[in-house]
């Protein structure tokens, strides 16, 4: 089975439990195991909240300005999940993505997509500019999904 969406959002704090509530979604169709489901979409909110905040402080605008807009793609595909965000701030700076220490004012989201998802990804997207986040999981499955499998 494969299911591939792909959102185009305004960047709002609103913007993010509607992007969490469409990935839990298609998560309890496909019949993933809710404790899968449950880090995915936690993992997919910080991703975003950051898309949020940070992501239109580039090219003129102030930085935290409600302005401009970011991507969210997710993929289900067999036994794995694949989720990007990208937005078109100044992306990350430098080589090194900034993670925070456990008592840190800011960068702990990041650190939590870290541990909740089996493979992380932190960059910059080339040309146009922004950060892209992406992250993959390895997906559990209900004894009985949703969704009927042909």
């Amino acid at each position: 089975m494969s299911i591939w969406w792909s959102l185009h959002l305004r960047r709002e704090a609103a913007s993010v439990p509607l992007a969490r509530r469409l990935l839990l979604g298609t998560m309890e169709t496909a019949g993933v195991d809710p404790d899968v489901s449950y880090d995915l979409s936690v993992a997919l909110t910080e991703a975003c909240a950051n898309a949020v905040e940070h992501g239109g402080g580039g090219r003129g605008r102030p930085q935290g300005a409600p302005t401009g807009a970011f991507r969210v793609t997710a993929y289900l595909d067999g036994e794995t999940c694949r989720i990007e965000v990208a937005d078109s701030g100044p992306g990350f700076p430098g080589a090194e993505v900034p993670t925070a220490s456990a008592d840190a004012e800011n960068g702990r989201g990041l650190r939590l997509i870290e541990e909740l998802a089996d493979h992380v990804h932190f960059g910059n997207r080339s040309g146009r500019g922004g950060a892209v986040v992406s992250f993959d999981k390895i997906l559990k499955w209900k004894d009985s999904p949703s969704l009927l499998m042909a």
